[in-house]
């Protein structure tokens, strides 16, 4: 069986984790401290927070800049997706405002987006699905018209999980003046076995993001001599060196690692266009996606992934839409764009770990038909 998804480990990770294992100093520390230097200058902001999941970054970030103790505070966020992007909402006590799916990109359609910012938005989060950028230039033009009809300007949070390495007019996530969160859980191009970091847009919140992700205290004080007093209580969120030292001997080859799923996604671009019953989701120019799964619409999906388990290689549709949970229905709304897409979506191996051959072979699967 072809694998939809594989751990990307360098050959030195284990040896840079055994050593910080063996040094008795595991908790957060100089890893840390040299893993977040190292994202900043990837990712061209120095202002990195690391944190134990990607999910615990959303929470932080919800936290920080949405959260009002308003019941009727709304944060505008798309249903497709996994399901830790909007529950981190929940836990914030806010309220989830569903945000209709663009059927060429499914990350959020913007037009939908700008019609539903209102005086009780109080931050939008915004998905770049599969690794693919939202059109932030344009979302920006939009938080200008908010601002000129609402007098205030709602925060955006990019939910990066899928988008290491991916880039918008030549920068990548985390320089577009937003807060962006990226994970880097075990199956993420750069792994820290699991971890997050947010990168913000100013020295403000990055001071808080660093002081709330343990417990609003800060690392360098002297607990013991001189108690520190606790301005704004936070959270249990920080990373450690272990999951760091991970990191940095992941960081070269998640470079490597995103090239060639890249290489692989224009491959099934040349090769799938105009196959029938299949359609590609949209490229343009000034983004580059990182391509973490490759998704495609595809009729009869059922009947598509029979075929494709036939002959040995996994799909899966990977995130199911989150509008039609329980613990959400109070917040159903009609989403004609994700409703045309919703059964449709199913994504191919794109990683890494597939070679040509295999390639080839999902290639000629998909266009004998289903």
């Amino acid at each position: 069986m072809i694998p939809l998804f594989k751990v990307a480990m360098s050959e030195s990770a284990p040896a840079a984790v055994a050593e910080v294992v063996g040094s008795g100093q595991i908790g957060q520390g100089a890893k840390v401290a040299a893993f977040e230097r190292a994202l900043g200058e990837r990712i061209g902001n120095p202002r990195v927070a690391t944190v134990n999941s990607g999910t615990s970054g959303l929470h932080l970030a919800l936290h920080m800049v949405a959260a009002s103790g308003d019941d009727e505070g709304e944060v505008l966020s798309t249903p497709l997706t996994m399901e830790a992007t909007n529950w981190t909402i929940l836990a914030n006590r806010l309220r989830i405002k569903w945000v209709d799916v663009d059927p060429a990109t499914l990350n959020v359609d913007l037009d939908d987006l700008a019609r539903k910012i209102s005086p009780r938005t109080r931050a939008i989060v915004v998905v770049h699905f599969a690794g693919y950028p939202v059109d932030l230039g344009r979302l920006a033009k939009i938080l200008d018209e908010a601002e000129a009809t609402f007098g205030f300007r709602p925060v955006v949070i990019e939910d990066c999980a899928h988008a290491w390495g991916a880039t918008y007019q030549g920068g990548r996530m985390g320089t577009h003046g937003n807060v962006a969160v990226y994970s880097f859980q075990a199956i993420k191009h750069l792994t820290t076995a699991d971890g997050g970091a947010l990168v913000l847009p100013d020295d403000e919140l990055h001071e808080r993001a660093t002081l709330l992700r343990w417990f609003g205290i800060s690392r360098g004080a002297d607990r013991l001599r001189n108690p520190p007093d606790v301005a704004e209580w936070g959270y249990k969120f920080h990373m450690t060196d272990i999951n760091a030292a991970m990191g940095l001997a992941n960081l070269d080859w998640s470079e490597e690692v995103v090239a060639r799923h890249r290489a692989n996604a224009a491959h099934y671009d040349r090769e799938l266009a105009g196959v029938p019953g299949l359609e590609l989701t949209e490229r343009a120019a000034d983004r580059e996606s990182s391509f973490w799964i490759y998704p495609v619409k595809v009729e009869d999906r059922a009947g598509f992934m029979k075929r494709m388990d036939e002959a040995q290689i996994m799909v899966s549709n990977v995130h199911e839409r989150n509008d039609t949970h329980t613990c959400v229905r109070r917040y159903a709304t009609l989403l004609p764009g994700l409703d045309r897409v919703a059964e449709r979506v199913v994504c191919l191996p794109v990683g890494w770990w597939v070679t040509e051959e295999q390639r080839a072979h999902i290639v000629e699967t998909v266009r004998r038909g289903w």
